[in-house]
This record gives C-alpha cells, sequence and structure tokens, in this order.
C-alpha cells in the first residue's frame, strides 16, 4: 500500500471547499502514514474563470502548525504548493519559496497562451485529430518553455494532464505522436534532479494517470529515477485514489520505489 499522497487541496486553494482538518482525518480514515498538503498559487490566473488561485501563504502555515501538533501522533503533515509556472513570474517564485519553508514544491502548467485547456474556449477551433494534435502539442510546448525558464521545484506536475480535458479523449491521444517534446521535458528534468509527478486525478476521465504509463516508461528508460504520487484530491473521498491500481501501473514500468520530500529533499520509499 501507498501510505503517502504528496498532491493534497485545500479550501485554501480556490477550487476546493475542503478544511486542511477534514482532509487529515480523511488520510488517517485511509490509513495514510503522511500527507503534504500543495496548495494552488497561480499568479495573475486570467479573469473570467472566477478563481484567482492565490492563497495567504502565512495563515497556511499558521493552520498547518496547528494541526501538525493536533495530529503529530496519527500521522505526518508535510507543507507545499503547487505553482502554475508562467515565465514572466520567475521573481515571484523565487520571493515566495525563500520566504516560507515548505517540505515540498509543484512545478505545474495549467495555462497556455493564458487559456485554461478546462474550458472549451481552448479547443473550439479544435474539430478534427491535426488541430487536437496542435492543441496538445501547444501544451507540451508551454511546458518546456516554462520548466526552461524556472525550475526551482521538485517535482513536475501532471505532465499530459491537457488530455482530460480533450474532447477527443482518449481514443486518439498517443504520446508518440510528441515523443520529440516529451523527450526534451523529460531529459530537462533529470538533469535537473526534478521529479516527475504521477498523478492519479487522470483515472476520473481518462481511466489512466497523468502522465501516462507509456511516459512514465519512457522517464525510466532515459534515466529518470524520482517518482512522486499524488491523487491531486480536493476533497477528502478521493485522497488515494486510484492508488492501488497506480501501484500495478508503476511496478509494470520498472518503478519499485517513490520519493516524499521533506525540507525539499527526497526520501524513498519501496512501492
Amino acid at each position: 500500500m501507498i501510505k503517502t499522497d504528496c498532491h493534497v487541496h485545500t479550501s485554501f486553494s480556490s477550487d476546493s471547499d475542503s478544511s486542511m482538518e477534514s482532509m487529515i482525518q480523511g488520510a488517517i480514515a485511509k490509513g495514510l502514514d503522511t500527507i503534504t498538503f500543495t496548495d494552488h498559487m497561480d499568479y495573475d490566473f486570467p479573469e473570467g474563470y472566477g478563481m484567482d488561485f492565490i492563497f495567504d501563504p502565512a495563515a497556511y502555515f499558521e493552520e498547518l502548525n496547528r494541526l501538525k501538533a493536533k495530529y503529530s501522533d496519527r500521522i505526518s503533515i508535510l507543507s507545499g504548493i503547487e505553482i502554475g509556472l508562467k515565465p514572466v513570474y520567475t521573481n515571484n517564485y523565487d520571493d515566495l519559496l525563500n520566504s516560507y519553508d515548505f517540505d515540498f514544491v509543484i512545478g505545474s502548467t495549467h495555462l497556455v497562451d493564458d487559456i485554461d485547456p478546462y474550458y472549451s474556449q481552448y479547443w473550439d477551433n479544435s474539430n478534427n485529430d491535426n488541430d487536437e494534435k496542435t492543441c496538445i502539442a501547444r501544451y507540451f510546448e508551454a511546458v518546456y518553455n516554462n520548466i526552461k525558464h524556472y525550475n526551482n521545484f521538485n517535482s513536475l506536475g501532471h505532465l499530459d494532464y491537457i488530455i482530460r480535458y480533450s474532447p477527443y479523449k482518449p481514443s486518439s491521444y498517443n504520446y508518440k505522436d510528441y515523443l520529440e517534446l516529451t523527450d526534451e521535458i523529460l531529459k530537462f528534468i533529470i538533469r535537473k534532479d526534478i521529479a516527475l509527478e504521477v498523478n492519479t486525478s487522470g483515472f476520473k476521465s481518462n481511466n489512466a494517470p497523468n502522465p501516462s504509463s507509456d511516459i512514465i516508461k519512457r522517464y525510466i528508460m532515459l534515466g529518470g529515477r524520482l517518482v512522486t504520487i499524488g491523487s491531486d484530491a480536493h476533497s477528502p473521498e478521493y485522497i488515494t485514489f486510484k492508488f492501488n491500481e497506480l501501484r500495478n501501473i508503476l511496478t509494470s514500468v520498472g518503478v519499485n520505489e517513490y520519493a516524499v520530500y521533506r525540507d525539499r529533499n527526497p526520501y524513498m520509499l519501496p512501492l
């Protein structure tokens, strides 16, 4: 059993209504040893989506430290953050991470050309397979551009998560159509000792993790060794979502251990 969940959101994230304490109680009920809170910090998220994805780190740490003390004999509670990568905000990220002692930092691409692929607006011009491929390729290009500009984070969040929202999902998606781009991304994070996050939220829409098992296998083939595991839960019932299925996938492609970060350093645990 995977005993940690390293990608969990609370009401500090604009897209969650769940208190930090309710998530801790849910994690304990599911037998976890460790939970890492990774609430969203997306500077200048576009207006019109109804969410700003900004939280107060001081209030976050005040609540986290209170609950760490309250539940210290039941579960290990780690501090984390999911930053929405944009090249223009590298100084903001550095100021934030130098000001607060997060255990774990996920770097994620949530926007392409300032549009969230969650919404149909991103796909409006995609009415055939070739247009879909262009939309997906633009996402991978954005990921690569973002991480080249800023890479002071521990794990690359949910690579290929755009597939969750494709109107053609999942039948027409083949990661090999984007092999050159994904290889550049994977080689880059390997050189920088950045982990590859495996995120189980994709099972909700595509019955597969993000990234896909093929990309995970390719990461291992290229020499990658750092994998983090997260449910991307925004409410207690999704903590550890599909972790048993994920364990089988990971071991089948040659992953035998995963990383949990404390004080921004990886500690390896067996699957």
